[in-house]
């Protein structure tokens, strides 16, 4: 009886895939790219036209704003009174390009003060306004 299974099992093929031509054509690929990628690196020799100018000034105007914590508010480091501020947004919608309202406001600010300080900015036109905020302390073991 153990003749019939010795028989059966040679009579199965194989189903072991063999490694060997498809390792020789991996390392005969990897032999042409290496070969031919500086060739086709320096490929393009270009004659570049030349220019002079300027580098511009690509840092965008920006107008800060401070409300402290009691209300008061001022523009540029310079105090300003809430019947002005309206004039000065106005004018600064006007001018080309845009200038970027940095808004700083206490903790203590309530939010209403500068919701309305946010509303006066978009009813004069000014499209840019940012927050200006402290970052948190690193924590220990970061």
């Amino acid at each position: 009886m153990n003749d019939d299974r010795d028989l059966e099992d040679e009579a199965m093929p194989a189903a072991d895939i063999n490694m060997t031509p498809l390792i020789d054509v991996m390392l005969v690929l990897l032999v042409i790219f290496m070969v031919t990628l500086p060739v086709l690196h320096h490929a393009a020799q270009l004659a570049l036209p030349r220019a002079s100018s300027q580098r511009e000034d690509l840092a965008a105007p920006h107008v800060d704003i401070v409300v402290d914590a009691l209300g008061h508010m001022s523009w540029n480091a310079q105090p300003v009174r809430e019947s002005a501020l309206s004039t000065r947004l106005a004018e600064a919608a006007r001018l080309t390009p845009q200038p970027e309202i940095r808004l700083s406001a206490d903790r203590a600010t309530p939010y209403g003060r500068v919701a309305k300080l946010l509303s006066a900015a978009s009813a004069a036109g000014l499209a840019k306004v940012g927050f200006v905020t402290e970052p948190d302390p690193p924590r220990r073991g970061q």
